[in-house]
Order: C-alpha cells, then structure tokens, then sequence
C-alpha cells in the first residue's frame, strides 16, 4: 500500500506520525483514507470536497498537478508527500 508522508505542521492530527500507510488506488483514494483514519485532518486538507488549493501533492518527486492530478494512479511502494504551501514573510 502507498504511504503518505505528513508534514510536521500537520502530525498533531495523525498522532505525530509521520508517515501513514493508506489503501487506495489513486492519490484521491489514499489522501481520502487518511482523512477517514484521522478525522481531524480533514479540515486541513479540504475546502468542501475538494484538496485546499495550498497543499501540494507530490509522488515521488513529481507534483501530481503535472499527472492526472487526484486520480494519478499509485503503487503499493509509491510514496505521496502532502507538502503545505509557506507564504508570508517581512518586507523590507
């Protein structure tokens, strides 16, 4: 089965783990059998029904907005990174 890998801002949901083995056939499945596994991060990862627009999704190393998106097939040893987009900062 795929594994997910959490980012550390959002490991408080996943009791603190880092890395979370899911079910599913696409990215879409597998980040939806983690927000059922670990209700309380749905919130973080969805705006309604759909993934929030600042989290970047990658497997491997390839952004998944560049395969098919949710319904990018995965492997049993493909590993999907959530990586939350940083902005902000100070002006000078």
């Amino acid at each position: 089965m795929p594994v997910i890998q959490i980012p550390t801002a959002l490991r408080s949901f996943t009791e603190r783990k880092s890395e979370i083995t899911v079910a599913g056939a696409t990215v879409g499945e597998a980040i939806a059998k983690l927000a059922e596994a670990y209700p309380d991060i749905k919130q973080h990862l969805y705006q309604g029904a759909e993934l929030r627009s600042f989290i970047n999704v990658f497997v491997g190393e390839t952004n998944i907005k560049k395969m098919q998106a949710l319904d990018t097939p995965v492997k049993d040893d493909d590993t999907i990174m959530l990586v939350p987009a940083i902005a902000g900062g100070i002006q000078g």
